[in-house]
């Protein structure tokens, strides 16, 4: 059957799928319906009754707003996505939503719409290929091996984030990703030219790509030999540069933006019926085409092979074989609990009053040595974020075995590109930059949330307490901004027990992100009991107590918990009966069943202060409007931090005297 004909079943479904959804985009997936097809059904390696089949192939639609082409693709092809489905396209629970959603349909690797963040992911995906591969392929026994595919149009080329995220594909060589740029001169405002004019193809020659230039995107077999040459190429990244018509099929819209964004219409759609010789009806699809589609009886037996591949591997190599499973099934060593158990309690009885970005360190130096699944990195900062340890070996184009990535400064693409690690399975993966620079990354950490993916992000200098760089480094909001991020989980430790503690939550979870934010200067370490140390994992929990009913609670978080500890025993020796409760985690805290709450924010204590050096406002959840809250109410300013904390009110006199002005 001609490739036109089986490139015209994804035209018509997904203009069917956008029109009785009344809403979508229809003109990329006819537009790249042509590359979609000689990929799919020529290339791809996957196995639709097993979409996470470990050396599958990984397809990423970056331009994620063209969502009904890779529906139609994992319908066609035989995966767990009925025709009903795609009927549902864009409605409630659907397993359709308007742009590709992870977990929501079998074969979608990642969430995308985020214009970008796509291409980025694949990025992710590509380093996660090739370090694993490196880590366990042996002589013989190649048992990773496969390619990670991207499409991407030019909304994904402006954003910056493919900038960062290219670069670096560059400079590490990453031979098996392949891009295919779908350049079709249109975005929703209309014709490119009149606002992005770059010469592609030489930009991402000199990221150190292979470009494969002017290809024309509606002509199988030139497709295929790109496809071909780019596999051959496994030295260098490859982007094919695929000159498309948008909509193509639709007579009277295509070409144009007006199919962009937009359903075609009942009479454009007979039209485009008419004129790409498709006589079926809205979402039919002849048997004799879905024959010729359907890769699951293929797929079965190319996964087949591929375990009789890792059978031959597990008999040479039984320990790593082992190893791999484990790894890929997000499980951690059968040892875990126990030593982390003992490090914590270790930490405990040996008191060190360091910073909590060097009790992270620590952290990562204990836990590291159980865990050859890390896979760290940060955008620049490692000295300052202190992310490295004595076993971080960093990844080169040459030596992909390590695991640690120098991102440069690249806090959004090393963010996303985090993303796409944790998809692609068998690492347990970390990044780091300052607080204040999350915000170049937040998107990417609400994509993390979102998709309920394991990205652990090291935020350090988490207050005005960093000093002299000032406001612009100085974060205010910030916390207050992740906290209030669903499924997201953060993290403001105290000393180092609650920052191994943060660490070993944060390795533990695999069904969300988590933010641990560190300080820059030295905290004094706290007195806990057994059972204290127990109550962290719970996000807060009684540090220090009075005998009965206490008639103030102190609330404190991070560098300010010392503070408060200090306030706590000057009131409780002038008599005051004073609990301190130490919150590290919100979330967790909010999640903890009503009577432990209670246990710890007696309902009946309304007199309640909240010290916090970042945004004031967050802490009337936790103090009510009768409370007081000691925290940030505008940006910081240059100085020494002790200045600083005296100015905005973070020491123990002012502490205690707004305790007992709220007492009086």
């Amino acid at each position: 059957m001609e490739h036109k004909m089986l490139a015209n079943a994804i035209r018509a479904l997904s203009m069917d799928g956008v029109q009785q959804a009344n809403s979508g985009h229809p003109g990329a997936p006819m537009g790249m319906a042509d590359i979609a097809e000689v990929l799919w059904r020529g290339h791809m390696n996957h196995n639709p009754q097993n979409p996470q089949w470990a050396d599958r192939d990984r397809f990423v639609l970056s331009n994620g707003h063209g969502s009904m082409l890779i529906y139609s693709l994992l319908h066609l092809t035989g995966y767990d996505l009925s025709i009903d489905d795609l009927k549902n396209f864009r409605q409630l629970h659907s397993k359709t939503p308007g742009h590709p959603e992870y977990g929501y349909a079998p074969g979608v690797e990642t969430t995308t719409g985020p214009l970008g963040q796509g291409i980025t992911n694949a990025v992710g995906m590509a380093i996660a290929e090739k370090a694993m591969a490196a880590q366990f392929n042996r002589e013989g026994h190649d048992v990773v091996n496969h390619h990670t595919y991207a499409f991407l149009g030019d909304g994904c080329l402006m954003e910056g984030i493919s900038h960062e995220a290219c670069s670096l594909a560059g400079t590490l060589g990453l031979g098996k990703l392949i891009a295919f740029w779908d350049d079709n001169g249109i975005s929703i405002d209309g014709h490119v030219e009149g606002w992005f004019t770059d010469n592609t193809p030489e930009r991402f020659e000199s990221y150190g790509w292979h470009v494969i230039p002017a290809v024309d995107g509606h002509d199988a077999a030139a497709i295929n030999a790109a496809i071909e040459a780019a596999k051959a190429e496994t030295d260098k990244p490859t982007l094919i540069c695929c000159k498309t018509i948008i909509g193509f099929g639709s007579p009277n819209k295509s070409g144009s933006h007006d199919c962009h964004g937009a359903p075609l219409g009942a009479d454009e759609i007979k039209a485009a019926r008419e004129f790409l010789g498709w006589t079926y009806g809205a979402f039919e699809i002849p048997a004799e085409i879905y024959a010729e589609w359907d890769a699951k009886e293929a797929g079965k037996v190319k996964e087949a092979a591929w375990d009789e591949k890792f059978a031959a591997y597990a008999a040479a190599h039984p320990e790593l074989a082992a190893e791999f499973k484990r790894r890929m099934n997000g499980e951690l060593p059968a040892n875990w609990d126990q030593v982390t158990s003992e490090i914590i309690a270790d930490l405990q009885a040996n008191p060190a009053n360091i910073a909590s970005r060097k009790a992270s360190q620590n952290a990562l130096e204990a836990f590291g040595k159980l865990l050859p699944e890390f896979m760290g990195g940060s955008a620049d900062l490692a000295p300052s974020n202190l992310t490295m340890w004595s076993g971080s070996k960093s990844i080169t184009p040459t030596d992909a075995s390590g695991n640690y990535i120098h991102y440069g400064v690249r806090e959004f693409g090393m963010t996303a590109i985090i993303n796409g690690i944790a998809l692609h399975g068998g690492f347990v993966p970390y990044g780091a930059t300052f607080l204040m620079f999350m915000e170049y990354a937040r998107n990417a950490m609400r994509m993390a949330a979102l998709m309920k993916v394991q990205n652990i992000q090291v935020y350090t200098h988490d207050s005005i307490g960093l000093g002299e760089d000032g406001p612009t480094h100085q974060p205010v909001e910030q916390i207050a901004s992740l906290r209030l991020t669903p499924n997201m989980s953060t993290w403001r430790p105290c000393d180092q027990v609650e920052s191994a503690v943060a660490w070993k939550y944060a390795i533990e979870r695999k069904d969300g992100p988590t933010s641990l934010i560190f300080s820059r200067q030295n905290l004094t370490q706290q007195d806990r009991d057994a059972a204290q140390v127990a109550n962290i994992a719970k996000g807060g929990y009684v540090l220090k107590d009075c005998e009965g009913k206490p008639e103030l609670i102190l609330i404190a978080t991070g560098s300010e918990v010392g503070i408060a500890a200090e306030a706590y025993a000057q009131l409780t020796a002038e008599g005051r009966k004073v609990r301190l409760v130490s919150m590290p985690a919100t979330d967790l805290f909010d999640k903890q069943d009503a009577a432990y709450r209670e246990s710890v924010l007696p309902s009946d204590v309304t007199a309640r202060v909240a010290v916090e050096a970042g945004i004031a406002d967050y802490w009337y959840k936790y103090v009510g409007f009768d409370g007081r809250i000691i925290g940030m109410t505008s940006f910081g300013e240059s100085a020494p931090a002790e200045e600083l904390f005296k100015m905005f009110g973070f020491t123990t006199e002012n502490v205690v005297n707004t305790a007992k002005e709220l007492l009086a």
